[in-house]
């Protein structure tokens, strides 16, 4: 079984990563109240962060089962995953949906990704 941690090398961890996904955020893929924003990175390896705002979700134990609920899809899906800088952002009525629909949500998510980034690749720039 492949080493499945989530270490700080696969988090954004400052500002200016953040900046840097939202200002040349080349993919965007939508799922049932999430979005994901994504960008190259040269680093071999995805990275994740998220938004959860408490103007998009109020209470902050949504807030924090949503970040437990991606951390572990990210856990699981890191080796199928380019090499792409993450960003989650919720949406307004994220919290209402139960466990199995979110992980369902983010499985399509990042398969979505990973077939946009494969056909970004194939295409001349």
């Amino acid at each position: 079984m492949p080493h499945q941690d989530f270490p700080r090398s696969l988090r954004l961890l400052n500002a200016g990563e953040y900046r840097h996904v939202f200002d040349h955020a080349s993919l965007k893929v939508h799922g049932k109240g999430m979005l994901a924003l994504a960008c190259h990175n040269p680093l071999g390896h995805p990275r994740v962060g998220m938004v959860f705002s408490k103007k998009t979700v109020r209470r902050a134990v949504d807030r924090n089962r949503l970040k437990r609920l991606v951390r572990e899809s990210i856990r699981h899906q890191q080796h199928r995953l380019p090499s792409v800088d993450i960003i989650v952002l919720a949406r307004r009525g994220v919290h209402e949906l139960d466990n199995d629909t979110l992980h369902r949500q983010l499985h399509g998510m990042w398969r979505r990704l990973e077939k946009d980034v494969r056909k970004q690749s194939a295409s001349p720039s």
